[in-house]
């Protein structure tokens, strides 16, 4: 059987030159300047535009999946805490081991939902609606059987990027995370499919008390939602004692950075303690700006699973290795093009249309 190829991608995307123009008159440089829930109109306004541009840019290349942009996400996967009420924004610290930053989120109260995801997603969904419907009958457009994604940071990696100075111990603050993520998924409007983005599994793996735990949250957030859940992992390769905790967590899919020099571990981790049927393949490279062909993309994700014949995947989506922020938007564009012709250059491949058909 052959598997179901997916264009889609985890979301963050780089901001375009003339918001970045506008969002700098209207916001400012300075720490204090960035999104905090409560923006103007005039600001909301722009991203708003921006978030347009996104999904029409998305529809228009034939994704098979849209996300919003997440352009007002200023500190990245930190932005759930950062716009919270008991948050205290602190200092500005590095974003991973590269060179953006972000604000170092402390948490000095109890974390309950804000809503801010959904009503983002919310507005998303009512313009996938709107492009859909006008070009219902435009052959033009290869969008025509799109669906809309939710994108969330994991439990783990929200923690990670944060700093606690409210709850008892780390259990309990990642529980309290992951209480706090389950809540803003249940509130998310309809969608097909929820990444959950989850780097520092990669970057700092969790000891061998907090690893159930982990598994543990994101079953919950997956609990909460009628969608296709996808545990994303990037910057590398999962240890091996991390990997077989989460393949106790209750998803649809997990996904793997396969541009990462790290292929050789996490081919391990999947023969030796087997893997999800469905799967996301990070083959296009989300922090470099060379750009690979479709052909190129898709020889990765058929390479990956010819080292895996014991697993049919079912279905199999073909993402950036990492949010594509850091790219030029020029670039980024060309790579959602690459993308959404891999979904057809892949022998091993069938698409959500012919699968309809």
């Amino acid at each position: 059987m052959m598997s179901e190829y997916v264009a889609t991608s985890p979301g963050l995307f780089p901001l375009p030159d003339w918001a970045k123009s506008e969002l700098s008159d209207l916001k400012g440089h300075q720490k204090e300047d960035l999104i905090t829930g409560d923006e103007s109109s005039e600001v909301r306004g722009v991203y708003d535009t921006s978030r347009t541009e996104a999904v029409e840019t998305q529809f228009e290349m034939g994704f098979d999946r849209i996300v919003g942009g997440q352009h007002r996400w200023d500190d990245m996967l930190a932005h759930p805490l950062t716009i919270h009420d008991n948050v205290e924004t602190g200092g500005i610290i590095r974003y991973y081991d590269n060179n953006n930053f972000y604000r170092d989120p402390r948490v000095t109260g109890e974390l309950t939902p804000t809503g801010d995801i959904a009503d983002e997603l919310a507005a998303t969904a009512e313009t996938l609606t709107e492009i859909n419907a006008n070009n219902e009958s435009n052959s033009d457009f290869p969008g025509g059987d799109t669906a809309l994604q939710a994108v969330l940071p994991g439990p783990y990696s929200l923690a990670d990027l944060a700093t606690n100075n409210y709850y008892p111990d780390e259990a309990t603050f990642l529980s309290a995370i992951g209480e706090l993520l389950t809540k803003e998924a249940a509130a998310l409007p309809s969608h097909e499919t929820l990444f959950l983005l989850e780097p520092s599994l990669v970057t700092a793996a969790p000891n061998d008390d907090i690893a159930p735990l982990v598994s543990e949250t994101i079953s919950n957030i997956a609990d909460a939602t009628e969608s296709e859940v996808i545990v994303y992992t990037y910057f590398g390769a999962l240890d091996e004692k991390t990997y077989a905790y989460l393949m106790d967590a209750s998803v649809s899919a997990l996904g793997f950075d396969i541009v990462a020099g790290e292929r050789e571990q996490t081919l391990y981790n999947v023969t030796e303690y087997g893997v999800t049927t469905d799967i996301a393949l990070g083959v296009a490279d989300g922090q470099n700006t060379l750009v690979q062909s479709s052909e190129t993309l898709a020889e990765r994700a058929s390479w990956f699973q010819n080292q895996v014949p014991s697993t049919e995947f079912d279905t199999v989506y073909l993402t950036t290795s990492a949010e594509p922020f850091y790219l030029p938007v020029n670039k980024h564009r060309e790579k959602l093009t690459a993308l959404a012709g891999a979904t057809t250059d892949s022998p091993n491949a069938i698409t959500e249309t012919e699968v309809e058909a």
